[in-house]
């Protein structure tokens, strides 16, 4: 495993990382589904336990994942040993009826931080992110104040912002522009770059980066066809139609038959390639098993120019079209 400063800060975390949404469970928010489906505890626990025998020491979590049960397996798993980096996220809550609630005020943002510390069975949390705050909410200053009272008080080391899926930009200047902050959380894939043009910028200004949806719901791996179905507790039944399988698997799929590519399997690939991109931290594919810690730190490696351009070509020909008709 190799390691990489995590921007500015003293953090060194393992490239490739630990996303623990999937192992929080069937989670719903009313009759939205905001889990992954069926999920074993004893699996998820062997999957943490393998992850870190593999050199894995960045885990991502949410206290909305799993309403909690992710960050619980975490902190059941790793309490307080220092040689495990933690990061999670807050902002998100159920309202009286089950929907689901942005909340980003300043108490709140306290409130839950102490619920995530027990559940974590810490006393610090290595990295908290203010979960898809748009620029409204940091505007309004509460959840900035919240986190720097939080940093200041020895809760937290460092905080950022997980930003929006398709666009990042407007958050992602605000902190730059008022230098507040140690990383971002983005959405960086071969089917979504959207993120790819504020890379320089970001790193210039010496923020650390996390990587998530690698795998875009595990569709970058191979292993669904466009008859795959979704059961009504996991979320990507709504994220992957059959619409939108077809229109993907079909642009995929000249790249993996691309002869540059030969010799990595998919999920190396889509891994590689987030990794190739200059300025990125750590890469947090979903983890729910041993088998899946294992495939994630398998064959990666740095992709040529060559490799780099034709990905990046397939995106502004094909992908970025197709993900307009999605937002």
């Amino acid at each position: 495993m190799n390691y990489r400063k995590f921007g500015q800060t003293d953090l060194l975390i393992s490239e490739t990382g630990f996303g623990a949404w999937g192992i929080g469970g069937p989670a719903m928010a009313g009759d939205i589904p905001i889990g992954w489906g069926k999920v074993d505890d004893v699996a998820s626990v062997a999957a943490l336990r393998q992850a870190f025998d593999l050199g894995i020491n960045f885990y991502d979590t949410a206290d909305f994942y799993g309403l909690g049960h992710s960050e619980a397996l975490i902190g059941k798993e790793f309490g307080s040993r220092d040689d495990v980096i933690i990061a999670s996220k807050v902002g998100h809550r159920l309202n009286n009826d089950g929907s689901i609630a942005l909340d980003y005020s300043f108490s709140h943002i306290m409130n839950a931080a102490e619920q995530s510390l027990k559940r974590l069975n810490r006393d610090v949390i290595d990295y908290y992110q203010l979960h898809s705050a748009r620029i409204e909410h940091l505007e309004n200053g509460e959840c900035i104040e919240a986190m720097e009272k939080l940093k200041e008080q020895g809760k937290i080391k460092y905080w950022g912002i997980s930003l929006n899926t398709f666009s990042p930009k407007p958050e992602a200047e605000f902190f730059i522009r008022n230098k507040i902050g140690s990383g971002f959380q983005l959405v960086l894939n071969i089917i979504n770059q959207r993120s790819l043009e504020m890379m320089p910028e970001i790193s210039n200004a010496g923020y650390g980066v996390i990587a998530r949806m690698p795998l875009q719901f595990g569709l970058l791996t191979g292993k669904f066809n466009r008859n795959s179905k979704f059961e009504e507790n996991d979320h990507r039944r709504f994220r992957l139609t059959p619409d939108m399988l077809g229109m993907q698997l079909d642009i995929l799929e000249e790249i993996w038959r691309n002869e540059v590519f030969q010799g990595l399997n998919k999920t190396a690939l889509a891994l590689s390639f987030i990794l190739s991109v200059p300025g990125v931290s750590t890469v947090i594919p979903g983890i729910k098993t041993p088998e899946q810690a294992v495939a994630n730190c398998s064959g990666i490696d740095k992709l040529s120019e060559d490799q780099m351009n034709i990905i990046y070509d397939h995106f502004e020909k094909h992908f970025s079209p197709m993900i307009d008709k999605f937002v």
